[in-house]
């Protein structure tokens, strides 16, 4: 199988240590196995992108000496894709309309790997309101396991950790779990290499595989960057933007961080020649877990 990797920024705001991580990792692993490895921007929620951020980030890849295969995509433009895939498993008798509120959710629920478990409060809703309303879809209470590369063997049960998920909010903007699963299906994404704070969500993912038929990829999931207060590292908690006036030495710091060991001298040298030495020693195997 030809590997096909990816990277899927938001254009929330300039890339950020952390997030060069995931961009490293993913790159590295993708071009050490002579694969592709594709860019897409994940700008479904309009109202949280910043002007010009997607453009930013894409100019610090290239002055970082990373190189994508293909066009660039962007999500706003393939809404059509993520109605069609809801459209499917509607056929199937799994989606229903939500109109609970977050408080509402909160006051009536356990809570679960990410926040609350939805009780199931609109599951036997059996007509769609005129008012505004999120679409769920239903679980189940089987075990759904995967083998990360680093993390080893992981299994979920959704109904009981996670509830009935929403794959279009109440907004009509899609959720990041239907559009991510579409996304790599049809961009033929065989490997998903990120952060670890998704590592929760690939159950969801695979749970959506299955029921549309699509291929599970290879997931591998990168430890995350944090600050000094062990937050993760983002625009929230005010990571600072890349400098790529010393685009060097940061990508020396992300694969370090990622438990590679370039030589000092490295540092002295090229990016290009930077990355001539990682193609070739890229050891997944020295990522810490």
């Amino acid at each position: 199988m030809n590997y096909r990797g990816r990277f899927a920024p938001s254009p929330t705001g300039p890339l950020h240590f952390g997030s060069l991580v995931a961009a490293v990792g993913s790159y590295l692993d993708a071009k050490s196995n002579r694969g592709e490895w594709l860019v897409r921007i994940e700008d479904l929620d309009r109202q949280r992108e910043v002007p010009g951020a997607a453009t930013e980030i894409l100019k610090t890849l290239e002055r970082l000496g990373m190189e994508w295969d293909g066009e660039i995509v962007h999500q706003s433009d393939r809404t059509h894709l993520y109605q069609d895939a809801l459209h499917v498993l509607q056929s199937m008798e799994l989606i229903y309309p939500c109109t609970c509120s977050r408080k509402e959710i909160s006051d009536s629920s356990i809570m679960g790997l990410q926040g609350p478990v939805y009780p199931g409060t609109c599951r036997d809703t059996r007509y769609f309101p005129s008012e505004a309303h999120a679409l769920r879809i239903r679980t189940h209470d089987d075990a759904i396991e995967f083998k990360d590369v680093l993390e080893g063997l992981h299994s979920q049960r959704l109904q009981r950790e996670v509830g009935d998920f929403v794959l279009r909010r109440s907004d009509g903007l899609f959720a990041y779990q239907l559009a991510v699963v579409v996304d790599d299906a049809q961009q033929h994404i065989t490997h998903v290499v990120r952060g670890a704070d998704l590592l929760s969500s690939t159950p969801r993912q695979i749970y959506l595989q299955q029921l549309l038929g699509y291929p599970t990829p290879q997931y591998m999931h990168l430890p995350i960057v944090t600050n000094e207060r062990g937050e993760k590292l983002s625009k929230q908690t005010h990571a600072a933007p890349i400098d790529v006036s010393d685009g060097l030495q940061q990508l020396v710091d992300a694969v370090r961080f990622l438990g590679q060991a370039p030589p000092a001298e490295i540092i002295e040298g090229t990016i290009a020649s930077f990355w001539q030495w990682a193609f070739k020693n890229w050891q997944k195997n020295r990522i810490p877990h």
